[in-house]
C-alpha cells in the first residue's frame, strides 16, 4: 500500500498524479514537524532565565563541575570535592560543559534542559513515524509529549529526569531498529543496551524500567529464531552493563582517601546509594539517611496518579493511552507479530504499565514530577493506537472505541480543570461540551461529508490536547525554583527557593536556605567569603547541600556541604571537621541550614552534622551578617 512516506518513481516521464500528491504531502508534513519543533523550542525556552538556579543542589554541582575536572567526573557538591550529589553524574555533564563555554548563568544551566526536551519530542517522532510509516501519527506523538504539563516542567529545569526520557526514547527507537533489520540486530540491540546503561548513569535504576518492555518487546516481535532472540538479549544486557558499569566499577576501585564521599550513602559506597537509597529503599521505604517517610509521600495505590497533586502532570491522556493500547492490538492483529507497530505497542505498552504500576506503589521517595517517564509512552500509544484505530475507521466497533477515548479524554479533562477552578473557568464547560459532541459523531464519521468529518476530527484533537496544552502553557510562565517543582496554573515549587545570580544582594537580606531551599547571598556576605580566599580550601561550610549551594554559585568558591543532601551523611566526620579547621582549610562556618524534617530547616540534620555544628558554636564566636549568621573558623588558626 502507497503511504505518504514513499519516494515517488524514478523512472523517466512527468511525475503521476499519486506521486504529486505524495511529495505535497510529504511537503506539508515536513512543515507541521519543523512548526512543532520551533513551537516546542518556543515553550521550553519562554522566560527559563525567571527560575533562576531551578534546583540549586544540581546547579551548585554543575557549577563545581566547571571548575574541577574531578569534580566533573565525580558529581561533587564544590570544586574541592568533600561530597557527591546522591545521584549518577551524566546528567550534570552537559550542563558543566556549558558552564565551562558560557559563563555561569541560569541560561547556561537550564538551556541544556530546553534542547533536551526539543530533542525528545523530534526522536519520539520519529520512533512513532517509523513503526507506523505515517509522519502524522509521528506528529501526533510528538505533539502530545510536549504539551504534557509535567514535560514542560522538566524540560525547563534542571533535574536528572531531562536526560532520561531522551535516553530511554533512545533505547525505544534501537530496540525497534533492531526488529525492524534482522540483518543488522546485534548493532541496534548493543546501541539499545548502551542508552540502557547511560540512563542508569543519569538516575540510576530507574532506568531499568524499561528494561522488561524492551526484552519484551524484542523476544515477542523479533524475526529471528528464539535461540538467537535470547543470545542478542544477551548481548545488549552485556553492553547495557558495560555502558552503566564503567564508572561505578572505577568510583567503587577508587581509594576513598582520594575522591569525594559518596552522597546519600551511609558508608560511602556507590553499590549502597544503588542498591539502597536509589534502588530497593524507593520501592520499600527503607531508606537510610532520608527524610520523612512512605507517608510523606502519598498514599501509593491504583489512584495515586490521579490524586489532586500528580493527576494534573501526567493523566490527561492516560486513560484514552489505556484504552488505545488496547484497541490498536486488536484493530492490528493481523499485522501479524514482526509487524513494527505492533512491537511499538507491545515496548510502549510495557514502558507504561511496569512504570505506571511502580509509581503507584512504591513506599520510598515520590515526587510528582517523575511522572515525566510515563509521558513518552502515553504520547506514542496516543499516537500508534490511533494510527491503527483510524486504518479500521470503517469498522463499526472502530467509530465507537475512538467515540469511547474521546469521551474519556473530555471526561478526565474536565476533572482535572475543575480543581483549578480560578484557571480559565469557562474551559472545562467548552472541552466536554465540544468532546461530548466529538464523541457522538466520530462513529458516525463515513456518513458525514469530508469536511464535516474533518471537523469532528479537528473537535477531538482540540478536547484531547486543550487541556494539557493550557496547563503546559501555564507552567512556562511561572518561575520554578527549590528541589520539588510542579506543573501547572498553581504550580509551586515545594522549598522553593530564592532569586538568581546578581539578584539576592538587591533583595537586602540574606537566608541559609533549607532542607528543600536555596541560600541567598548577598554582596556583603559574598565578600567574606571572598577574603583570602585562595588561602583556603573552602570557602565556607554549611549543614545540608542546600544550604551550601546558594553561596557556592554566588561567589564561585568552593562551599562544603556537611551532611550532604540531607545532612544526614557522615561526612565529614566530627575529627575530619576539626582537622580541616585545624590545617586552615575552612574559612568561614555558615549557621542554620537543613534540619531534618520535609520541608524543614535543618540546623540539626544527622548526628554527625549536629556534632559539628555544636562544636562550631561552642569553640567560635557567632557574628550576624544580612540576617545570616556566620563564624570565622580562621580565628586562632595557625596558617
Amino acid at each position: 500500500m502507497t503511504t505518504l512516506l514513499e519516494p515517488p518513481p524514478t523512472s523517466g516521464g512527468a511525475p503521476s498524479t499519486r506521486s504529486r500528491l505524495n511529495l505535497a504531502a510529504l511537503g506539508r508534513e515536513r512543515v507541521a514537524l519543523i512548526a512543532l519543533l520551533a513551537a516546542t523550542g518556543l515553550l521550553y525556552l519562554w522566560g527559563l532565565g525567571n527560575s533562576g538556579w531551578a534546583n540549586s543542589f544540581y546547579s551548585a554541582a554543575a557549577q563545581a563541575g566547571s571548575e574541577s575536572w574531578k569534580a566533573f567526573f565525580f558529581g561533587s557538591s564544590d570544586a574541592a570535592n568533600s561530597i557527591t550529589v546522591d545521584k549518577t553524574p551524566l546528567s550534570l555533564w552537559p550542563m558543566a560543559i556549558s558552564i565551562r563555554l558560557f559563563g555561569l548563568s541560569s541560561w547556561s544551566i537550564l538551556v541544556p534542559q530546553a534542547l533536551i526536551g526539543v530533542g525528545s519530542v523530534a526522536l519520539l517522532y520519529a520512533t512513532v513515524k517509523r513503526a507506523t510509516g505515517n509522519g502524522w501519527a509521528g506528529l501526533g506523538a510528538g505533539l502530545a509529549l510536549a504539551t504534557t504539563p509535567v514535560a514542560a516542567l522538566m524540560f525547563r529545569f534542571n533535574n536528572p529526569d531531562a536526560l532520561l526520557v531522551l535516553l530511554l526514547i533512545a533505547s525505544v527507537y534501537a530496540t525497534l531498529r533492531a526488529i525492524e533489520e534482522p540483518k543488522r540486530a546485534i548493532g541496534w540491540l548493543v546501541l539499545a543496551g548502551t542508552f540502557v546503561g547511560l540512563a542508569f548513569l543519569t538516575k540510576m535504576l530507574q532506568a531499568f524500567l524499561v528494561l522488561p518492555a524492551l526484552a519484551a518487546g524484542y523476544a515477542i516481535c523479533a524475526q529471528v529464531r528464539p535461540v538467537k532472540r535470547l543470545l542478542h538479549l544477551l548481548v545488549a544486557f552485556g553492553s547495557m552493563l558495560v555502558a552503566g558499569g564503567w564508572w561505578v566499577a572505577i568510583v567503587e576501585l577508587w581509594p576513598a582517601d582520594s575522591r569525594p564521599y559518596i552522597g546519600g550513602s551511609q558508608n560511602n559506597s556507590i553499590l549502597e546509594l544503588t542498591l539502597g537509597y536509589n534502588g530497593l529503599g524507593r520501592l520499600n521505604g527503607t531508606q537510610v539517611g532520608s527524610v520523612g517517610g512512605g507517608g510523606g509521600w502519598g498514599t501509593p495505590g491504583l489512584g495515586r496518579l490521579f490524586n489532586s497533586e500528580i493527576g494534573g502532570q501526567i493523566a490527561w491522556l492516560l486513560p484514552a493511552a489505556l484504552v488505545l493500547l488496547v484497541a490498536g492490538l486488536w484493530f492490528g492483529r493481523k499485522r501479524g507479530r514482526t509487524d513494527l507497530a505492533i512491537a511499538s505497542l507491545v515496548i510502549w505498552g510495557g514502558w507504561l504499565i511496569v512504570t505506571a504500576a511502580t509509581f503507584s506503589f512504591m513506599a520510598g521517595i515520590f515526587h510528582a514530577y517523575y511522572t515525566v517517564a510515563l509521558a513518552p509512552a502515553i504520547a506514542a500509544i496516543i499516537g500508534v493506537g490511533g494510527w491503527l484505530l483510524w486504518r479500521s475507521r470503517d469498522n463499526q466497533l472502530a467509530g465507537l472505541t475512538a467515540g469511547l477515548v474521546i469521551a474519556l479524554t473530555a471526561a478526565m479533562s474536565f476533572l482535572l480543570l475543575a480543581r483549578n477552578a480560578d484557571f480559565l473557568p469557562g474551559l472545562r464547560w467548552a472541552v466536554v461540551t465540544v468532546g461530548v459532541a466529538a464523541a457522538v459523531l466520530i462513529p458516525l464519521w463515513s456518513l458525514l461529508p469530508r469536511r464535516a468529518a474533518v471537523a469532528v476530527a479537528l473537535a477531538g484533537l482540540i478536547t484531547a490536547l486543550a487541556g494539557p496544552t493550557t496547563f503546559a502553557v501555564a507552567t512556562a510562565q511561572s518561575a520554578h525554583t527549590g528541589s520539588i517543582p510542579s506543573a501547572g496554573p498553581s504550580a509551586s515549587s515545594f522549598g522553593q527557593g530564592g532569586p538568581g545570580r546578581g539578584q539576592a544582594a538587591a533583595a537586602g537580606g540574606g537566608a541559609a536556605g533549607g532542607l528543600l531551599t536555596g541560600s541567598q547571598s548577598t554582596s556583603a556576605i559574598n565578600e567574606l567569603l571572598a577574603q583570602d580566599a585562595e588561602a583556603f580550601t573552602w570557602a565556607g561550610a554549611a549543614v545540608g547541600s542546600n544550604s551550601a549551594a546558594g553561596f557556592q554559585l554566588a561567589t564561585g568558591l568552593p562551599v562544603m556541604a556537611i551532611g550532604g543532601f540531607n545532612g544526614s551523611d557522615p561526612s565529614p566526620t566530627l575529627a575530619q571537621f576539626k582537622d580541616y579547621v585545624a590545617k586552615g582549610q575552612i574559612h568561614w562556618f555558615i549557621g542554620g541550614g537543613s534540619q531534618g524534617g520535609r520541608g524543614g530547616s535543618l540546623s540539626a540534620g544527622g548526628s554527625t552534622s549536629s556534632e559539628i555544628s555544636q562544636w562550631v558554636t561552642q569553640n567560635f564566636t557567632a557574628q550576624t551578617v544580612d540576617g545570616v549568621t556566620i563564624y570565622d573558623l580562621s580565628t586562632g588558626v595557625d596558617r
